[in-house]
Parts: structure tokens; C-alpha cells; sequence
């Protein structure tokens, strides 16, 4: 442990991504390569991803060592995110990682990618020591409650106390935004217009999930410790919405308008550009206010949830603070309410810089550097774990 070097490897879903840290909190290069091949199907495609990782893993590790001015030599072991994923693109970054720890006799860590979005937010916050926190990781293929404890040694477990039962908070922005004729990723999109409409708050009220306990089914709920009955508590849903949309656009007509504007939009190339002032500027003309009505009254909706949902949780289990993390992190919207949210509570709350919420490599090997302390190392049969569970 001569430099206190760890080079991350981040390949989950469609982002190739390679960092080196210093003592797990010291980002030195954090480089990552985005696949805008994706933008003209409207979604990950999940063979495409795996071709483009192949492209970009070398150079992007090149990188990431010459912006961190390190050799291979220098790093005292690499980690890898194991999971969860799309099997072939784990796979791409678990294979050059095992090679390259290999050929460098350095250990080999492996990292679940949710642990990860955590840590991108305790490397640079002041939380170190403070247990339990409650973590809100939501992305476009994740949506979780966690409750996080550090133990002795900087050892962090979890225990996942709330769910989404159906998509993702992510995904349900993604799909509504394809449905609205956005440019993909439509997230990004979605928050950047909702500013310019008006919430209808009373359009899309979320019901309060109910487990049935029928039949067989309360016999094993009846089976169940207190501890997972309790978990139920905080689950959340969000394919409801898209379809209330999805209405909501059918009974209004605005399929034709959509059709022009989706038409419209790749026409001016705006359908693979990331929605920055100009772009965003270059599109509105393009939007009618029922529709900006909608974007916003959705994003209300949404963010509305996740916020209840993680501070019920929170004030249920006592935490001592909030951390919110994954791609839907560095929405606007979410921020503002969860910061106002804490504020009324009087708990802390912490968010990972806008690069650090989306899939990057330096929270892989932020979340690494307990391991390597505790000399947790990956065997050399490590394989993708696509359904890889935290907690």
C-alpha cells in the first residue's frame, strides 16, 4: 500500500468509465466515455453497449492514468463493478480488470454498482462517522431506500428498507419523455423544461401501496420477521404515472403535435444534444404550454414521492442523515425539495456533485477503498452478476 492508488472500472449499463483515487477520497482523473449511439433507438441497446465498451476500455484507462499523471505500477489494486447491470457490458469491464490485476499482481476488488452511487456522495461529504444514514439511490434503472451503517474499520453495510415494486424513478422519465417527443435521454430534458410550466398538483396523485393478504399470500406475509413487513412500508411505484400520461395525451389528441415536435427536434440535431441553455432555448419554441403543463405537473408528481417516501423512512429508523445519489441525483427539482425537506426536519442532507451522480468510475473506486483496508479481495472466477442485490 506504497501510493494508496485504486484504479476504478465502471461498465454496467451504456457509460465506459475508468478513475484512479487516492486513500478512496482523493479523485486524481475520473474519465468517462458516453454511447450516443443509444440516442437514435430511444433506449440502451443492450448489444450495442457491449460493443462500444470493447471500443473505448483501453483508451479510457489510458486516460484516466495520464490525467492522474500514474503509471500501472504505481496503483495498489483495481476494482471493477460486479453488478448489477447488463450482463455483457459487466463483462467487458470484469474481464480487462481480471487481466490487467492479473498481469500487475494486484488484488482485484469487486464493487456493486448501488454501492457505489453511495459512495460517491460520503467521499466528499461530511458524513464520515455519522450512522446510520439513510441513502435514496435513484437512476434510470434504480430506485432504492437504503439504511447505511459504518462499523469499525470503515466497513459500511446496508439494508434495504424501500423499493420501487415496477420502473425505476428513472425510467418513468425516460418513457414519459419518449412519449412526449423529447430528445434521449429525456431525464435531463424533462427537468430542463419543467421550469417553464405549471404544476397541476392534483393531475397525478400517488395512492398509498397496499399488500394484499389473501389466500396464500397471508400466509407467507404471516411468515415474514417484522423487519420485511416494515420494509413494505416504504416501496414505492411509478409505472402508474406513465400510464396516466400516456391517458392523459390520448384524451387530449396530442399524438399529432408530438409526431412534428419529435420530427422537428432531430431535424435540428437536437435529439442526441444534452439540453444546455442554448439547446434548451433552440427547443421551446417547439413545446406548447399544456405540454410544459404536463412536464412540470409530472416531475411534481414524481419527485413528490421519492422526497416522502425517503424522509417517512427516515424518521422511521432514526437516521442521522440523508444522502441522495444515481443519475436522477442531479435533478433540480429533487434537490430543492429534499434540501427544504431536511431543513424542516433539521437533518443533514448530502448530494454527489452533478459528475459524480451519474455511472463514473470514481465511485467504484471510492467505494473500493473500504475493502482494500480490509483486504476483501475478488477471486479470480469473478464473474457479472446482472441481478446483484445490496442488502
Amino acid at each position: 500500500m506504497a501510493n494508496h492508488l485504486i484504479l476504478g472500472i465502471e461498465s454496467s449499463c451504456d457509460e465506459t468509465s475508468a478513475a484512479v483515487l487516492r486513500d478512496g477520497n482523493e479523485v486524481l482523473s475520473n474519465v468517462v466515455a458516453s454511447q450516443l449511439v443509444h440516442a437514435d433507438y430511444g433506449g440502451v441497446v443492450p448489444e450495442l453497449a457491449s460493443r462500444e465498451h470493447l471500443r473505448a476500455i483501453v483508451p479510457v484507462v489510458r486516460e484516466a492514468l495520464l490525467r492522474a499523471g500514474v503509471s500501472y505500477g504505481d496503483l495498489d489494486a483495481i476494482a471493477v463493478t460486479e453488478g448489477p447491470g447488463l450482463a455483457g457490458a459487466l463483462l467487458v469491464g470484469i474481464t480487462f480488470a481480471k487481466a490487467l490485476a492479473f498481469g500487475l499482481e494486484r488484488p482485484l476488488i469487486a464493487v456493486n454498482h448501488l454501492e457505489g452511487h453511495i459512495h460517491a456522495v460520503l467521499m466528499d461529504s461530511a458524513f464520515a462517522g455519522a450512522s446510520p444514514l439513510l441513502a435514496l439511490v435513484v437512476s434510470g434503472g434504480h430506485t432504492h431506500l437504503y439504511l447505511a451503517e459504518q462499523h469499525p474499520g470503515s466497513t459500511w453495510t446496508y439494508r434495504n428498507v424501500g423499493k420501487t415494486l415496477d420502473d425505476a424513478a428513472g425510467e418513468a422519465y425516460d418513457k414519459v419523455a419518449k412519449l412526449l417527443g423529447l430528445p434521449y435521454p429525456g431525464g435531463p430534458w424533462m427537468d430542463a423544461l419543467a421550469s417553464y410550466g405549471t404544476a397541476d398538483t392534483t393531475l397525478f396523485p400517488f395512492a398509498q401501496i397496499k399488500h394484499k393478504a389473501t389466500g396464500n399470500t397471508a400466509a407467507k406475509l404471516a411468515r415474514e420477521s417484522t423487519e420485511a413487513l416494515e420494509a413494505r412500508r416504504f416501496d414505492m411505484s411509478f409505472s402508474g404515472i406513465k400510464t396516466a400520461v400516456r391517458r392523459y395525451v390520448e384524451l387530449h389528441q396530442m399524438q399529432p403535435p408530438i409526431a412534428a415536435r419529435e420530427q422537428s427536434l432531430r431535424a435540428m440535431g437536437l435529439h442526441k444534444a444534452r439540453p444546455d441553455e442554448a439547446n434548451v432555448a433552440r427547443a421551446l419554441p417547439h413545446f406548447d404550454a399544456r405540454t410544459l403543463n404536463l412536464i412540470a405537473s409530472f416531475q411534481n408528481a414524481v419527485v413528490k414521492n421519492l422526497s416522502r417516501s425517503a424522509f417517512r423512512a427516515a424518521e422511521h429508523y432514526a437516521a442521522r442523515g440523508v444522502i441522495v445519489s444515481g443519475g436522477v441525483a442531479a435533478n433540480s427539482e429533487l434537490r430543492r425539495r429534499i434540501c427544504a425537506a431536511a431543513a424542516e426536519r433539521g437533518l443533514s442532507v448530502a448530494f454527489p456533485s452533478i459528475a459524480l451522480s451519474t455511472d463514473n468510475a470514481a465511485m467504484i473506486a471510492a467505494a473500493a477503498w473500504p475493502k482494500f483496508l480490509a483486504q476483501d479481495f475478488a477471486p479470480s472466477s469473478l464473474e457479472p452478476v446482472p441481478q446483484l442485490r445490496l442488502g
